[in-house]
């Protein structure tokens, strides 16, 4: 393929924007008969792409598709999964929608307070901004790539999305932290099962799981299968089960020792020297590696503006560690 690279993105320690000449429907052939050329970018971005003026994704959707595949062998059917059919695309069952409007009416996140923090920028840090996940980490094996797309994004200042580097934090942990966490194994909880820190300190109790389910271990240092670096890998307040974790072998529970050691952890992953905020325009596509980043959304006006984004997420390499798996999240009896 034929592109410029600038890199690190702005603000940043990491990832790359894209150049190329001519539109989606170019970029899309290109990167299918050069099938290495963006996974080689992306991992030398450290887990983060940018490509700007893709808008015509939005009148032909399966060129999301088409390039989703060039990450790996398996792009997730939302059709095949438990998630609510009144978000996945009418005609394009690989397409997740996230949306403030009907008919997902997913509601966006609350403004931190303060909205800004001290040095007078959006706030990053954990637990000032929260919200920080790595998407779909209560499955095993969990997915590899997720890409997003504008196709109407939030008002300019609002809405961004942020990132965090698992592996340039866990490169500048202190050697004690270290140690504790390098053999370490998180629990991670589906969003909705009722296993989130909120629901653990109001004292409600969780549902019941069905077998398909349960929440599932995860390194908390996991070793990427491209790079071989090593990264950290856990989320925190809603993506943790945090009645039997959210640690595996450490005091469970929302004020046991795991939490402690939570907030340490993912405060330092989240100072602003391993973080970025995209700012959002109509087109752009983010590309990223659910291996090494976590990332977050931030406040927008819901009530006054609709915002929508296409996602899909992709599988097939998720390392060693995962070897022979069977998915965790599809029920025996479908298997």
């Amino acid at each position: 393929m034929s592109f410029t690279r600038e890199a690190p993105l702005p603000g940043a320690s990491f990832g790359a924007a894209l150049r190329f000449d001519g539109g989606a429907g170019e970029i899309v052939a290109a990167a299918e008969r050069d099938a290495k050329a963006l996974p080689a970018a992306l991992a030398e971005a450290k887990g983060l792409l940018l490509i700007q003026g893709m808008g015509a994704i939005a009148d032909d959707p399966d060129l999301l598709i088409h390039l989703s595949r060039v990450f790996g062998p398996e792009v997730e059917d939302y059709h095949h999964t438990l998630t609510d059919p009144k978000s996945v695309h009418v005609s394009v069952p690989e397409i997740l929608l996230v949306s403030n409007m009907p008919p997902v009416g997913k509601a966006p996140p609350k403004r931190p307070e303060p909205p800004l923090a001290a040095d007078g920028l959006i706030p990053v840090q954990y637990p000032h901004r929260k919200g920080w996940h790595t998407d779909q980490s209560y499955r095993r094996p969990p997915p590899d790539i997720s890409l997003f797309y504008a196709v109407t994004p939030a008002a300019r200042d609002t809405g961004q999305t942020l990132f965090a580097n698992g592996i340039l934090a866990y490169e500048a942990l202190p050697a004690a932290l270290k140690a504790k966490v390098d053999k370490l194994e998180g629990l991670h909880a589906q969003p909705g099962s009722g296993r989130s820190r909120a629901a653990a300190l109001a004292g409600t109790m969780p549902r019941a799981f069905a077998a398909h389910e349960r929440s599932q271990r995860q390194p908390v240092v996991r070793t990427h299968p491209v790079t071989g670096e090593r990264t950290l890998y856990l989320c925190e307040w809603g993506q943790m089960d945090w009645f039997e974790g959210p640690f595996v072998d450490m005091e469970p529970g929302p004020h046991g020792a795991g939490a402690v050691l939570l907030d340490e952890v993912m405060a330092h992953l989240t100072e602003r020297r391993f973080c970025y905020a995209h700012e959002w325009t109509q087109g752009d596509l983010l590309i990223w590696d659910n291996r090494c980043l976590v990332h977050a959304a931030t406040w927008f006006d819901g009530d006054s503006e609709g915002r929508l984004m296409w996602r899909t997420t992709v599988h097939g390499n998720p390392g060693a560690y995962y070897a022979g798996e069977k998915k965790s999240w599809i029920p025996v009896a479908a298997r």
